[in-house]
């Protein structure tokens, strides 16, 4: 995934010179819309595939969020960029491929507005007996042998989504509609450590 990711930050790096040749003239709306149509499309274009990869891959398209919000809020290149990316309410790279990976596969998955393919790979735990714990969704990890090897096999989404919609707190998986679930696992993927 090496390739891709400089690839993504290779381009994303050009489009970032080009709004800053145009940053000038642009208000900080203007200039925001165009960083999300030529920057975070590209940062989030299958972004679910880079799960678990090394921080020293993802730390390279943290880099270009970086220099997109700076660019955005024209703050100095020594300032700390956690607030800043905190005021303009957007999530580091890491928590934006975990956001993905809940919202458009696993939530919609669940809720039936996934594809099949991706309906099928979930697998909601049916307990035998009644317990407290019984009106909440919670899914079921594949069975250690099926996954085959120990580095790929956990950042494959049918391992990675069970892991990461379980460790979800229980009133944001009882979300009703997707627009609630989506505002409570941003809030609390913010308030989570890095």
């Amino acid at each position: 995934m090496s390739k891709h990711v400089s690839s993504v930050c290779k381009s994303a790096s050009f489009a970032l010179y080009k709004i800053g040749r145009l940053r000038s003239f642009l208000d900080q709306p203007s200039t925001e819309k165009l960083v999300h149509a030529f920057i975070t499309s590209r940062l989030d274009n299958c972004n679910s595939l880079l799960f678990g990869l090394p921080n020293s891959e993802l730390d390279k398209l943290q880099r270009i969020q970086n220099s997109a919000a700076r660019l955005v809020t024209r703050v100095k290149g020594r300032c700390h960029m956690k607030p800043v990316l905190r005021q303009l309410h957007w999530l580091p790279v890491k928590k934006r491929i975990i956001f993905k990976i809940l919202l458009l596969n696993t939530y919609k998955a669940i809720h039936g507005f996934a594809p099949d393919y991706i309906k099928e790979i979930i697998v909601v735990r049916k307990p035998t007996r009644t317990l407290r714990s019984s009106s909440e969704v919670l899914l079921k990890p594949p069975p250690v042998t099926s996954l085959k090897t120990a580095t790929y096999g956990y950042r494959a989404f049918s391992s990675s989504a069970p892991s990461l919609w379980n460790k979800l707190p229980p009133f944001i998986r009882g979300s009703k509609s997707i627009e609630q679930f989506k505002t409570s696992l941003k809030t609390h993927l913010f308030t989570l450590p890095d």
